[in-house]
């Protein structure tokens, strides 16, 4: 008879992808459930992920477009905003939904097994349905203003994967964090608030000086942000910059997010 050793897992454990891929089913349903979830008992249900960012930017527009007139590096402000507003909302919603995951999902957690990686990252997901949306009113501001997008746009899909992956890999961080201490649930909506304001959302990356540019760029959300600009816009300044210090900081932080919950995802069920 064939013999099975079980071993224990690694110090340094990562995600096994042939379990995640044998569980992919399960992550549909968990999109499924959130989503079905958020929009029950709504009166204008899935309307809402289309006012948030237009009421935000009309009020961005008018406040530093008409009134501060902030630099929109030569394109409309409503534009301008916008294209900062949807990675930005894609990261923050994610990030927000993450964190709170595996704690609202405690009873699922402690009745079966499956990889537990899959909670968070059903609400990355669930929160990239809502980015869909938002692009056709981005498409739609575009056309209004008659700006076709630049040739760089085909590069648009590397920007979207890569806040995409950074917003999994901050999420799974504070997810796992939240479980055992669950101050991590009042700190995100603060952190989240401060995050916004030290990335070029409302404001062009060419205001900040140029001696602290290279310093302001390890924050990931600016080279992501940056280039959205620059594949829906043809905007960008000091890309070559930039992007290689902002992706760097974020494979440093993708990293050691995956790293710790894997590492403390066997005591989830212990602690929760």
């Amino acid at each position: 008879m064939p013999e099975i050793l079980i071993k224990p897992s690694g110090r340094w454990e990562g995600l096994n992808f042939k379990e995640l891929g044998a569980y992919w089913e399960l992550l549909f349903f968990l999109v499924w459930r959130n989503i079905r979830v958020r929009y029950s008992q709504t009166v204008i249900g899935v309307l809402w992920v289309i006012i948030q960012p237009v009421m935000t930017t009309f009020i961005f527009t008018a406040i530093f477009g008409w009134f501060a007139k902030l630099p929109s590096e030569g394109v409309p402000y409503a534009i301008f905003v916008f294209s900062g507003l949807l990675p930005w909302n894609l990261f923050a919603n994610s990030i927000s939904g993450a964190s709170t995951s595996l704690v609202m999902n405690r009873n699922l957690i402690s009745k079966v097994y499956f990889p537990r990686v899959f909670i968070p990252l059903a609400k990355v997901f669930e929160t990239l349905i809502d980015f869909c949306i938002s692009c056709v009113i981005l498409v739609i501001l575009m056309w209004f203003y008659k700006y076709l997008p630049p040739g760089s746009v085909i590069f648009f899909p590397f920007f979207v994967l890569w806040v995409v992956i950074l917003a999994l890999g901050v999420g799974l961080w504070l997810s796992a964090l939240n479980v055992k201490y669950r101050d991590i649930a009042h700190g995100v909506p603060f952190l989240v608030q401060i995050w916004f304001y030290v990335s070029p959302v409302a404001y062009a990356y060419s205001i900040i000086p140029a001696k602290w540019q290279w310093l302001y760029a390890m924050n990931p959300m600016v080279g992501i942000i940056e280039g959205f600009r620059w594949a829906l816009l043809g905007k960008g300044v000091n890309l070559e910059t930039v992007l290689p210090i902002s992706m760097a900081v974020s494979c440093l932080i993708i990293f050691l997010g995956v790293i710790y919950f894997c590492n403390t995802e066997r005591t989830f069920s212990d602690i929760i």
